[in-house]
């Protein structure tokens, strides 16, 4: 439980708290609010357009670090209609006129880009326009999506208002059996808590079974936290998150670990070589089934990619399981959709796509 006020000033405290602390400069206790310095925040075109609007409204007349903000042009790629396009231009023209960086049609997710190109490091407040953000928290990084009036002050100001969350340790125990995948470990979690089981808490990821995940596993199950209502989803920094960040950033720091005697909301348990392969059913995120209970199903378009499955080993993972069944079943649709060019590339170059194009 999380211990009475009185006492709270005497307690360790969780990783969000910790990087929280640091970001405002006050003593981040779960409950109060604070006001931080953000080392980095990403709109996309679903959201940057109404923060330039917030932007103007508020009397903006500059950006205060432009070097901290990015802009992904990802939810509408290619431009649908006129007025999208024209929201494009818009983007690339108040990026262009403040110095900031802007990801054009085609290079990506920006999900995936921030963490590709290292401005996602342990112990940074890193904030997106979106909900996914809680992706980057893989990398130790307090992570989660905000609103456009919310961007709009930032690149006023630099900083943005947070509650600080309580949190829900997840204790991760054994290793995915073979043919198991992380995305089924978070399904079998929202199963778990359910689609708002960690309403406005944060999701710190523990336990011996944190070193059986890369940081594509690791990223899937941050990705999906906010389908469980979770403000965040953080783990721990490691060699593997070491070996990740190795020459995609010049900048230097340093992993930031819970308390021994941190506060929890709760502690759940997930072991992890007791998952087994799960599905979604329509339309709830949290109506989750073993996949043998479902076999037999009939679909007619399969989908592969988005910021929780378009990286390289969700696609090796996939053309693994369509060259053990036979290919692609007559009638159905496949839709692959890299989250990145530089994962196209290397799909590209290692014949994964070729082999999809021949199913």
């Amino acid at each position: 439980m999380v211990c009475p006020t009185g006492t709270q000033g005497m307690a360790g405290k969780t990783i969000s708290e910790k990087i929280l602390s640091a970001k405002s400069g006050v003593d981040a206790r779960a409950g109060r609010v604070v006001v931080c310095a953000v080392d980095c925040a990403m709109g996309t075109d679903g959201s940057a357009p109404m923060a330039i609007d917030y932007f103007e409204a508020m009397g903006g007349q500059s950006v205060r670090d432009a070097a901290r903000i990015v802009f992904a042009l990802d939810h509408y790629a290619p431009a649908p209609n006129r007025a999208i396009a024209l929201l494009h231009q818009r983007l690339r023209e108040f990026a262009g006129q403040f110095g900031i960086e802007l990801w054009d049609v085609g290079q990506g997710i920006g999900h995936q880009l921030i963490v590709e190109s290292g401005r996602a490091l342990p112990g940074r407040l890193v904030v997106g326009a979106d909900s996914h953000a809680v992706t980057y928290g893989a990398l130790n990084a307090f992570a989660t999506g905000i609103g456009s009036s919310d961007l709009a002050a930032i690149l006023i100001c630099g900083r943005v208002w947070l509650r600080v969350p309580e949190s829900i340790r997840v204790n991760l125990t054994g290793q995915l059996p073979r043919g198991v995948y992380a995305k089924d470990a978070a399904l079998a979690l929202a199963a778990m808590l359910g689609a708002d089981g960690a309403a406005y808490q944060a999701l710190e990821f523990a336990g011996p079974g944190v070193a059986a995940l890369d940081m594509d596993d690791r990223l899937v199950l941050s990705n999906f936290a906010v389908e469980m209502g979770a403000k965040n989803g953080i783990f721990p920094a490691d060699r593997r998150t070491r070996e990740y960040l190795a020459g995609r950033s010049p900048q230097d720091f340093a992993a930031v670990e819970a308390d021994a005697d941190a506060r929890y909301a709760r502690e759940i348990a997930l072991h992890l070589d007791a998952v087994s392969p799960q599905v979604a059913l329509p339309h709830q995120v949290d109506r989750v089934e073993p996949l043998a209970r479902v076999a037999g199903t009939p679909v007619q378009m399969v989908y592969l990619g988005t910021c929780t499955g378009g990286r390289v080993k969700d696609f090796h993972e996939a053309r693994g399981v369509l060259k053990a069944g036979g290919g692609v079943a007559s009638g159905v649709q496949l839709v692959v959709t890299p989250a990145s060019r530089a994962v196209l590339e290397t799909l590209a170059q290692d014949g994964t796509l070729a082999d999809f194009l021949a199913m």
